[in-house]
C-alpha cells in the first residue's frame, strides 16, 4: 500500500483520541469512518468534533467551507462491517488481547493490503502483530493528546512490519500534518519512556507526603513545563495514563522505576479519569 492509494480512514475507538485522529483525517480529504460499540460514545464525538472545528474558525485557521468539508468526510458507524478501508487505526484501551481481536477481526473482512495501524501509547507493536494475519502490514501510529492539535506522531516498526508500510504511515502522518518520527520497537517507545518518569516521581512526591497536586504542578511550571504531571494526567485521562504505567511496568520486567502509583490506581478505581469525567486530581464543571 502505497500513499497515494490510500483512499478511506477506518478509526476504531471513538475516545478522546480516536475523534480527533478522525478529526484531521477528514480535514485532510480523507474518507473517514469512525467506528465505536458505543453510541453514546459516537454522539459525543460527532459533538466534538464540531466544536473543534468551530474553535478552529473562531482563530481564523479554518473556514466554514473547511468545516463543511471535513464533516462531508466523516461518517460514524457501529457496524465493523463497514470498516473495509485502506488504513484502519486502532485507538482503544491499552490491552494487548483486546487490540489484538480488533486486528483478527478487521483483517476478515479487509484485503491483505490494508495497513493495520496501533495509536499504543507503549504495547509493543511485535507483540500486537504476533497474532494477526501478514503481520508485515502491522504498524505503529502513536498521536498525542489532543490529535487536532499535537504535531508529533511516532511511527513504529515492529520486528514483521515491511519497510513500505512504515514510509507510507510516515507519509501518512506527514500529510495529516504531523511531524513524523520512526522509532524502534520498545515499550513506551521515545516519547512514554522518557515522560514516564515525569508522571511516576510526581506521584511519589504525593504518596510521601512532600508536597499536594497543586504545589507540585506549580513548581513544574515554573520550571519551564506547560503543565504539571497531575493536569496533565487528568488531560490525558487518568484511566488512560494508569494503563500505560502499568504496560510498561510489565513490560520491563516489574523495574521497580515504572511502578504504578496506588493513588493513581485508587482514581481509577473510583472512576476519578479527569477532565473527561469531571473530577481526577482536580475538579471541573462540566
Amino acid at each position: 500500500m502505497k500513499l497515494e492509494d490510500i483512499k478511506t480512514i477506518g478509526i476504531v475507538g471513538a475516545g478522546t483520541m480516536g475523534q480527533g485522529i478522525a478529526q484531521i483525517c477528514a480535514q485532510a480529504g480523507y474518507k473517514t469512518i469512525l467506528f465505536d460499540i458505543n453510541a453514546q460514545v459516537l454522539e459525543k464525538a460527532e459533538q466534538t468534533t464540531v466544536k473543534n472545528l468551530d474553535k478552529g474558525i473562531e482563530r481564523g485557521k479554518l473556514t466554514e467551507a473547511d468545516k463543511k468539508a471535513a464533516l462531508a468526510n466523516l461518517n460514524y458507524t457501529g457496524d465493523t462491517l463497514q470498516l473495509s478501508c485502506d488504513v484502519i487505526i486502532e485507538a482503544v484501551v491499552e490491552r494487548l488481547e483486546v487490540k489484538q481481536s480488533i486486528f483478527q477481526e478487521l483483517a476478515n473482512i479487509n484485503t491483505p493490503d490494508t495497513i493495520l495501524a496501533s495509536n499504543t501509547s507503549s504495547i509493543p507493536i511485535t507483540q500486537i502483530a504476533a497474532a494477526v494475519p501478514n503481520p508485515e502490514r502491522v504498524v505503529g501510529m502513536h498521536f498525542f493528546n489532543p490529535a487536532h492539535i499535537m504535531k508529533l506522531v511516532e511511527v513504529i516498526s515492529g520486528a514483521a512490519t515491511s519497510l513500505e508500510t512504515a514510509e507510507t504511515i510516515k507519509q501518512l502522518a506527514e500529510k495529516l500534518g504531523k511531524t513524523a518520527v520512526m522509532a524502534k520497537d520498545s515499550p513506551g517507545f521515545i516519547v512514554n519512556r522518557v515522560a514516564r518518569h515525569f508522571y511516576v516521581e510526581g506521584l511519589k512526591l504525593l504518596e510521601e507526603g512532600v508536597a499536594d497536586v497543586e504545589t507540585i504542578d506549580k513548581l513544574m511550571q515554573a520550571s519551564g513545563f506547560k503543565m504539571g504531571p497531575f493536569e496533565l494526567m487528568d488531560l490525558i485521562g487518568v484511566d488512560t495514563n494508569y494503563s500505560v504505567t502499568t504496560s510498561m511496568f510489565e513490560a520491563f520486567h516489574y523495574d521497580a522505576k515504572f511502578r504504578p502509583s496506588r493513588i493513581q490506581q485508587q482514581k481509577v478505581d473510583a472512576g476519578h479519569h479527569g477532565r473527561k469525567t469531571g473530577k481526577g486530581f482536580y475538579t471541573y464543571g462540566k
